[in-house]
């Protein structure tokens, strides 16, 4: 079995992309005349969920070619209620059948049982009978740390038994983080903490590409901590958000990424789903490639011109 790491790893020297597209996807991103209803009942929640697949779809569709991954945030689906949801899982499963590793930005984080089941649902599958079922088609999940080693073993061993992986949040990218992750405890920030912590957590389970099945996120707001990272975390694979609309680019990004222009997917969500309102009368799916392979050649240019 081939650990989700080592997948991922050889999907972005496949594409020679470092890129993820994040499906954080709203109603508003969507180009005029894609999706009008004048309803304001439950029924608009299950219109505008059907319009947020067709519109991740035909961008699956448009991009899967030049792409690694796909980063779907939950919270965008969530907030439709079960069409949403519908909509969240229909979109893994076509990014899935379209040959793209597959993110889930859940953010989970809770202790015993409770865990157990947030790691059940993505990543092990529900156990029924002998066998298990799988509820969502993930190869890594997002993970909060901030309840220590009990909330994320669980997830740890998933990932060990069942081949996945996951991003635990070490250094994220919005302005506030710094006030819990930038404190200083024992002579260093809280974040190189929690990045050792990370860093044991992975020790069991580097794959064949040199990177441990337990990845950290890096914002790419902060290069300057995001290369003292690397330096902390050889083996450790990066997810980094923030690229694009939150200020991150491939230049200030160079000292995140490992050997061979490794060890790292860099996340674009706003900057490839809102494409098209930066390039009036462009199709918003031919927008957002032409803006995939912009990011393609900015981060190659920061990791040499290749990678692998």
């Amino acid at each position: 079995m081939k650990h989700s790491v080592d997948l991922l790893t050889e999907a972005v020297v496949r594409t020679q992309n470092p890129t993820c597209m994040g499906l954080d996807t709203r109603v508003e991103y969507f180009p005029e005349g894609f999706f009008a209803s004048e309803k304001e009942d439950a029924a608009w929640l299950e219109e505008a969920s059907e319009a947020i697949f067709q519109y991740n779809k035909a961008l699956i569709d448009g991009l899967c070619d030049i792409l690694p991954a796909v980063k779907v945030q939950v919270a965008f689906y969530e907030m439709y209620g079960l069409p949403g949801m519908r909509a969240f899982l229909r979109t893994m499963q076509y990014a899935k059948r379209c040959g793209l590793m597959v993110i889930a930005d859940v953010k989970r984080g809770d202790i015993g049982s409770t865990a157990e089941a947030y790691a059940n649902a993505f990543l092990a599958g529900a156990p029924a009978g002998k066998g298990r079922v799988s509820a969502f088609e993930t190869d890594f999940v997002t993970v909060n740390p901030y309840l220590g080693t009990d909330g994320i073993k669980p997830f740890t061993d998933a990932c060990r038994e069942h081949g996945k992986g996951i991003f635990v949040l070490v250094k994220t990218s919005n302005p506030s983080g710094g006030e819990l992750q930038d404190l200083v405890c024992g002579g260093k920030p809280l974040y190189e903490h929690v990045a050792a912590l990370v860093d044991g957590w992975g020790a069991g389970q580097v794959g064949e590409s040199g990177y441990s099945a337990v990845g950290a996120v890096v914002g790419a707001t902060y290069p300057e901590q995001g290369a003292a990272l690397r330096k902390l975390l050889p083996h450790t694979y990066f997810l980094v958000p923030g690229y694009g609309a939150q200020g991150g680019s491939g230049a200030s990004l160079a000292g995140t990424f490992g050997k061979k222009g490794g060890g790292a997917i860099v996340n674009a969500s706003r900057s490839l789903l809102c494409a098209h309102k930066k390039q009036p009368g462009t199709h918003f799916v031919d927008a957002a490639r032409s803006e995939a392979l912009r990011m393609k050649a900015d981060l190659l240019s920061a990791v040499g011109g290749s990678i692998g």
